[in-house]
């Protein structure tokens, strides 16, 4: 009897990159928050603790250091925000994962990255994972930006990132997909509830609990066979029933996360 490979509820899958598709304790995010305080103290003539008060405090209210900055005035560029921010991140402390490169070469649906950082790191970090080929498709800040280099003046195009729902109108539309039959991964609980907002499934990455606006948490990326088999479902033609892709399949991806774990 054939099999159908549309039974699965997703027809696409959205992964978050940083803290996500590689774990925090690579120590990414720690750099990047110290490289920040830098740039407000270098470039922008910020005290050492004014620009600790003030890095947190663009976050929160703006979504990031540089688009708080643009909006206050501050004539700073992308690519000079990123390459100072980004360029110095040691990016030898991603490591590839070839369990997880094993589990999303078993996934068949759409599978696409969804990031507020710039390009050029997107690439390095897929590239340090060695899954850069796993993916169809890499949204990023310039996708969600693409006004940006076109401006006049610091606040014309105000900068527009998750969790806006702007950016994720924008990241769905590039995508071309349709959101309730999307899943989504993130390890933002923000993102997570816009997310759900925008209509995708939704799954906290990093946490053992789900938040709100999750419906699902994974403690790893690595651990999505064992949280959310239906990935991998399959409906026999003729019959109104699911079942694996094939027994071994799963029972080898179930094998890859444990290992991974």
């Amino acid at each position: 009897m054939a099999i159908s490979s549309n039974a699965s509820p997703f027809d696409s899958i959205i992964f978050d990159l940083d803290d996500t598709l590689y774990p925090s304790s690579t120590g990414i995010d720690k750099c990047v928050k110290k490289n920040i305080q830098l740039f407000l103290i270098q470039k922008c003539g910020f005290s050492e603790s004014e620009a600790f008060t003030l890095r947190v405090d663009l976050f929160k209210t703006y979504g990031s250091t540089l688009a708080g900055l643009r909006a206050l005035g501050h004539d700073i560029t992308a690519e000079e925000y990123h390459g100072f921010v980004h360029g110095r991140l040691p990016y030898d402390s991603i490591n590839p994962d070839h369990h997880l490169r094993n589990l999303l070469c078993t996934i068949k649906q759409r599978k696409i990255v969804f990031t507020n950082s710039d390009r050029i790191h997107a690439m390095r970090s897929l590239d340090r994972l060695g899954i850069k080929d796993c993916f169809e498709q890499i949204i990023c800040f310039e996708t969600i930006n693409p006004n940006l280099p076109y401006s006049t003046r610091p606040d014309e195009f105000p900068i527009l990132l998750k969790p806006s729902l702007d950016a994720f109108k924008i990241a769905l539309d590039a995508a071309n997909v349709d959101p309730r039959r999307t899943l989504f991964l993130d390890d933002s609980v923000r993102n997570i509830a816009a997310g759900k907002e925008m209509g995708l499934h939704t799954v906290l990455v990093g946490k053992t609990e789900k938040s709100k606006g999750a419906d699902y948490a994974v403690e790893c990326v690595n651990d999505l066979a064992q949280v959310i088999p239906e990935i991998w479902a399959n409906e026999m033609d003729g019959e109104d029933q699911t079942m694996t892709r094939t027994k071994s399949e799963l029972e080898a991806v179930l094998a890859c996360a444990v290992v991974g774990a």
